[in-house]
């Protein structure tokens, strides 16, 4: 069922934004937690491997980590309160990855300038409406099969890893079945609960040699290459772009969200041209960590939901202060456990996405096409498996219907 929020129309009556706090719950609140464990604890390394490509020193790779905390914590909580949707906002892990093999041999003040240049364009992309009119052309079953594809992979690793260690994630699967028939909104907070529980049972929790200081920001001044503006500046805008931007939108969309993404895009690429001297390379809308947020795990009624948004903001705002700290302890939790909880809080979400993507027959054939190649994990030309999934469904879908006469 579609919620009829837009980001042209947000809630704007007093009442209603002074009554914001009645809408939190323990399951929102838990949601953005799980959203924030799944975004840091499946890409802070890659982070850590892009900043030191760059030469980054150990100070500016911690305000590398301040600054992309910070942005993600401001925008999430920013843009979720402002519009009344869970519109959680991320890193680019696939633009850290290309950063951390495209870096060597780049000065650092020649990056940041690479990196403002990629959020200038971005920034362009929401103001002037562009990015707005492509998402136009794109189905709602295109963008449900996409975002079952997404999160596919998260939902068979939690099955996979049972092959080598079966006991944390069956007895949170177990706590999962039995919370939802006793405790549905309290299910995934159960999960977390009793993994945590178990796993330092198992003593695979170590908390020492944590360090329990704040981050300090370094200012990076930028200089100008046109030799990295375009071999640097240009690919990450588009990978940026291609690989986060539109799935993020996407899923808000197969979620029954109906955002107008120029102004959301524009937040983004502001807030990255903000923060790019002092280490955010590319922020962007958030795909697989914002689905955990609009299940229906993390509130029964969608128009409540965006409170979990805006916790996921206040967590990254914390790690973003405390970042070393933070990474420490994900470092901490194995690894088995995050993959059991991100597998479990995103069950709901990967079955309605399911749902939606085939529930038109005349659909069908281009969601299975764009549900297989996005969960298929392929990459070519450096994009990802999203973006082809897309481009081949919307393909499909012409193909087939014109043959029908559609």
């Amino acid at each position: 069922m579609a919620v009829n929020h837009s980001t042209e129309n947000p809630v704007q009556s007093p009442a209603r934004q002074a009554a914001f706090w009645k809408d939190v719950s323990l399951s929102t609140v838990t949601a953005g937690f799980v959203a924030v464990t799944i975004g840091y604890t499946s890409s802070a390394a890659i982070i850590f491997q892009a900043a030191a490509a760059s030469g980054a020193s150990a100070a500016q790779i911690s305000s590398w980590l301040w600054a992309l905390g910070i942005g993600m914590g401001v925008t999430s909580f920013g843009l979720s309160l402002r519009y009344r949707m869970p519109l959680l906002t991320a890193w680019s892990t696939p633009g850290a990855v290309f950063l951390a093999t495209s870096l060597p041999g780049i000065p650092l003040d020649e990056a940041i300038g690479a990196f403002l240049f990629s959020a200038l364009l971005i920034t362009l992309c929401g103001l002037t409406g562009l990015f707005e009119r492509l998402m136009r052309y794109i189905p709602s079953a295109i963008a449900a099969a996409m975002l079952a594809g997404i999160l596919l992979r998260f939902g068979l690793e939690l099955f996979e890893v049972m092959e080598s260690q079966w006991l944390l994630p069956l007895v949170m699967l177990a706590a999962w079945v039995a919370g939802r028939r006793l405790w549905p909104t309290l299910a995934v907070p159960g999960v977390l609960l009793t993994g945590l529980g178990v796993a330092l049972l198992q003593g695979q929790i170590v908390l020492q040699g944590i360090p329990l200081a704040p981050t300090t920001p370094v200012f990076m001044t930028p200089s100008f290459s046109l030799a990295t503006l375009i071999g640097v500046g240009i690919p990450l805008f588009v990978i940026t772009m291609a690989t986060q931007n539109l799935p993020g939108v996407a899923v808000l969309r197969a979620a029954g969200y109906q955002p107008n993404s120029s102004p959301l895009i524009g937040w983004t690429g502001g807030a990255t041209l903000l923060l790019a001297p002092f280490g955010g390379f590319a922020l962007n809308m958030a795909a697989i960590s914002a689905a955990v947020c609009m299940g229906t795990d993390a509130h029964a009624d969608p128009r409540r939901r965006y409170t979990a948004g805006m916790a996921a903001g206040i967590f990254y705002i914390i790690m973003g202060i405390f970042g070393a700290t933070v990474t420490g302890v994900f470092n901490a939790l194995p690894n088995v456990l995050v993959i059991s909880l991100a597998g479990i809080a995103l069950f709901s979400t990967l079955a309605g996405g399911l749902a939606s993507a085939f529930m038109e027959s005349q659909h069908r054939d281009a969601a299975i096409v764009t549900f297989l190649l996005t969960g298929s994990g392929i990459t070519l030309l450096g994009i990802g498996g999203p973006f082809w999934g897309l481009v081949a469904g919307l393909v499909t879908l012409k193909l087939t219907a014109a043959k029908q006469g559609v």
